[in-house]
C-alpha cells in the first residue's frame, strides 16, 4: 500500500507540473495538426490496462486521414501514411505526450509496461508466457524494457519475450529511485534520438 501511495503521489506531482508547462505547446501542436490534417488533434485508442481494464490513450493524432486502419497502428513500412507534421511528432515522441492526462487521471503511469492494443493483447495472452503480469500495475508512458530497446512495433518473437522480461523485473524491483532512472534515460534517447521511435 505504501508503494501506490508513493507511486501515485509522484505521479500525480509530475503529470501536473508538465501538463501546466506544456498547455500552450499543446494548443500550438493540436492548431497545426488542425491546420494541415482536417482532422482532431488528437486520435483515441482502446488500450489494455491494470487487471486488464480497457480504457482510452490518447495520442496526437500523426496519420492522414486517408491511412488503411490496418495501418493506424504505425509499422516500419507505412511510413508513407504519417502527415508532414505526424512524422516529426513520432521521431520525438511528441504524439505520446497527451497520455499525461491519462497519467492525472490515474490511468496510466509515468513508468510502467507500455499498454497494448486489444488485438495484439489477446495474441499474446495466450502465446507467451506469464504475458498477464505486466497487468498488475498500470500501464506506463514509458518503461524499463523501452528504455532497453524493446518500445514500438514487435518484429519478432524475441522482442515481445524480452520485452515481458523487462516489464516483470521493473513490477519486481520496482523504487521511485528506478522510476527517476528511467525517465532520465527516457530523456536521454528522446534526444539521442531512437530507431525504433516510427
Amino acid at each position: 500500500m505504501k508503494r501506490k501511495i508513493i507511486k501515485r503521489t509522484f505521479d500525480f506531482i509530475l503529470s501536473s507540473i508538465l501538463i501546466i508547462l506544456l498547455i500552450i505547446p499543446f494548443v500550438c501542436i493540436s492548431l497545426i495538426i488542425i491546420i494541415s490534417t482536417k482532422e482532431s488533434p488528437i486520435y483515441l485508442s482502446k488500450r489494455i490496462g491494470q487487471n486488464k481494464k480497457i480504457f482510452i490513450m490518447p495520442k496526437f493524432r500523426t496519420m492522414r486521414k486517408e491511412t488503411p486502419q490496418l495501418a493506424t497502428h504505425l509499422l516500419k513500412n507505412s511510413n508513407e501514411y504519417l502527415s508532414n507534421i505526424g512524422s516529426l511528432l513520432r521521431k520525438t515522441s511528441i504524439d505520446e505526450l497527451p497520455q499525461f492526462f491519462n497519467v492525472l487521471a490515474g490511468n496510466m503511469s509515468v513508468v510502467g509496461p507500455r499498454p497494448h492494443m486489444i488485438k495484439e493483447n489477446e495474441k499474446y495472452l495466450k502465446s507467451i508466457d506469464k504475458f498477464m503480469v505486466r497487468h498488475f500495475i498500470k500501464p506506463g508512458i514509458t518503461g524499463l524494457a523501452q528504455v532497453n530497446g524493446y518500445r514500438g512495433e514487435i518484429e519478432t518473437n524475441l522482442d515481445i519475450v524480452n520485452r515481458i522480461k523487462f516489464d516483470i523485473n521493473y513490477i519486481e524491483n520496482w523504487s521511485l529511485l528506478l522510476d527517476l532512472k528511467i525517465i532520465t534515460l527516457t530523456v536521454f534517447n528522446l534526444f539521442r534520438g531512437e530507431k525504433k521511435a516510427y
